[in-house]
């Protein structure tokens, strides 16, 4: 997925080729560490609640704990950084992920995991707010946009590529091995990012007025409303889609893997089909999205008794999610013209919040009825956004 930015400076001095974009793959290979960190338990959410004795719910608590800190950390860094070397702060980021990983495959209880997601959530909030903007600091200003689609095609690789192999790891050798093998990576990630980034002096940072500024605007306000109805929906739901498959399709590890991998690969063209229909109607594409989530989390517990059922909505789902984070980016960005970091705050901590507020209902849904009600908790949501973009289309009609 790709944030709309204003072309950043060039790099100055110039530097080759081959250098400027192995500083772009090492800000990809960053965010696709981060992505695949933060819902990789959804995988493995089951194994680590057997394994600490702890429900689904509670156990649904890692991803509520990185979404809120992320929320609070992404305004908070860009405010109180604005003077640090940015290659500085993605290097302690990606620092702080690794020892959380390293936290997580070492507790020996369920407390040290849920601070290791803490640790997540401050990357999260962090790394992102600051690495959105850096696409025109690393490559030549023609070269902006190129680079930007392939920081952020990070994102959806994470669920394509991350989780599905982290969840194969985890089912053959434990999910301490799947933290740790990311732990590993982001390690590695430190090494390049160091040794290819260039020195990146911070340029004027966000002041927290313009924050407040742009949230005062009705674009701004129909984003944020549009991201909580459809990100609360799709997390309250997905983040429990592992107990769904098991207790409801009756899906062993294996097939709950092939699930989770076709999902992912639904999702990355459901993020470049967004892509192209958000840049043109950006409020209606994520009506569809939502319209098309509320359809596959509504017949899932008719049609996901079965395999081939649970597949097919799963590709639906998986496609039609993989167009909201585009969407919701391209709200704000039009939303707050000409202030891309701005945008990318707001983005970042409105996304995130409403990430960790969903897997929290979701979790409470779970533990006091089953998997199938949080999917019909999460389409009736769904379908409120939908009407959301109608009543908004309505009152713009009315004024004309």
């Amino acid at each position: 997925m790709t944030i709309p930015l204003a072309p950043g400076p060039p790099v100055a001095p110039e530097r080759p080729p081959l250098l400027s974009w192995l500083a772009v793959l090492s800000v990809t290979l960053g965010i696709f560490a981060i992505v695949t960190t933060e819902i990789l338990p959804i995988g493995l959410l089951t194994s680590i609640g057997a394994d600490f004795t702890v429900s689904d719910g509670v156990a649904g608590l890692m991803m509520t704990m990185p979404g809120l800190l992320a929320a609070v950390s992404a305004p908070l860094v860009t405010a109180l950084t604005g003077g640090v070397d940015r290659r500085a702060m993605l290097a302690v980021f990606i620092l702080l992920l690794a020892a959380a990983n390293i936290m997580t495959a070492l507790a020996s209880s369920y407390w040290p995991v849920l601070l290791a997601r803490v640790m997540v959530g401050v990357t999260i909030g962090g790394f992102w707010s600051i690495g959105a903007g850096l696409a025109g600091r690393l490559v030549p200003a023609a070269r902006t946009a190129r680079a930007t689609a392939v920081i952020f095609s990070a994102v959806p690789l994470g669920s394509v590529l991350g989780v599905p192999l982290g969840t194969l790891v985890g089912d053959a050798a434990g999910w301490r091995t799947a933290f740790a093998a990311l732990a590993v990576l982001s390690l590695g990630v430190l090494v390049l990012l160091l040794a290819v980034v260039p020195p990146l002096p911070a340029e004027e940072p966000t002041r927290a007025g313009a924050l407040a500024d742009a949230l005062g605007g009705s674009g701004t306000r129909a984003a944020l409303v549009l991201t909580f109805l459809v990100v609360f929906a799709h997390f309250a739901a997905y983040t429990y889609i592992t107990p769904f498959l098991e207790q409801v399709t009756g899906a062993g590890p294996g097939l709950v893997t092939v699930h989770l991998l076709a999902y992912g690969a639904a999702g990355v063209a459901g993020n470049f089909l967004g892509g192209a229909a958000a840049a043109r109607r950006p409020g209606a594409a994520f009506a569809g999205a939502a319209l098309l989530i509320a359809a596959a989390t509504l017949l899932l517990p008719v049609l996901g008794g079965g395999a081939a059922g649970s597949l097919a909505l799963l590709v639906l789902w998986g496609a039609a999610y993989g167009a909201v984070p585009v969407c919701s980016q391209t709200l704000f960005a039009r939303a707050v013209p000409g202030s891309p970091e701005v945008s990318a705050v707001l983005f970042t901590a409105s996304f995130q919040a409403t990430l960790s507020l969903g897997a929290l209902a979701g979790g409470a849904v779970v533990d006091r009825s089953s998997p199938p009600a949080v999917m019909v908790l999460a389409g009736a949501v769904a379908l409120l956004a939908v009407a959301a973009v109608l009543l908004r289309r309505l009152g713009r009609a009315g004024r004309t």
